[in-house]
């Protein structure tokens, strides 16, 4: 675990970038995770893999990937955690184009611990203020297959709109997947904190 400062918080996470650090609780918690995750979602499961997906979220600019951290250790006033809030999933932009676009995509997934506790919708709220504000993005997309229900009920709790399909949009698990094509611009997000 790292004692990273958060970029952001809520009432009961904060996000903060990814780091080389992370790799042994990541790669446990996607363990613990594979039948939440199949077979909409493939993480890394070890370390070898995890540093070279956390290494591309880290140095390569059209990507940004941020860690929902559950807030339970004491913060030190400086707005640094302890170190130990427990990693409760993660959400990524990749593509990221500046410009006249300004868009991006995301991936994201919840750890089994943490699903069901509306802890990723905290951290999907606090992920878009910071791709609307510092990161200053426009739109952010958010592909899911049409089975995906918690997938699609979290962007939809968020305030993306469902633009259309895609068919034969992405390769996973061995086959190309249609998916919905769902999305939020900077002024479609509520206010909040």
């Amino acid at each position: 675990m790292s004692d990273n400062v958060y970029l952001a918080e809520g009432s009961r996470v904060g996000i903060r970038p990814f780091t080389p650090a992370d790799a042994e609780e990541f790669t446990s918690r996607v363990k613990e995770s594979g039948d939440l995750h199949r077979p909409w979602l493939f993480p890394p499961d070890d370390a070898r893999a995890y540093a070279a997906y956390a290494g591309r979220l880290i140095e390569d600019p059209t990507k940004a990937g941020f860690l929902v951290c559950e807030r339970t250790a004491v913060d030190d006033g400086k707005g640094n955690a302890a170190g130990s809030d427990p990693i409760a999933g993660f959400i990524n932009i990749n593509n990221i184009v500046g410009g006249a676009f300004r868009c991006g995509a995301l991936g994201y997934g919840a750890f089994a611990h943490a699903a069901g506790r509306g802890l990723m919708s905290e951290g999907l709220g606090l992920v878009l203020r910071h791709a609307f504000g510092p990161l200053a993005l426009h739109r952010l997309e958010a592909n899911i297959q049409p089975g995906n229900t918690g997938s699609i009920a979290l962007v939809r709790r968020a305030g993306f709109r469902l633009e259309g399909l895609s068919p034969d949009f992405l390769f996973i698990d061995g086959a190309w997947r249609d998916h919905e094509r769902w999305a939020i611009t900077s002024e479609m997000l509520a206010p909040g904190p």
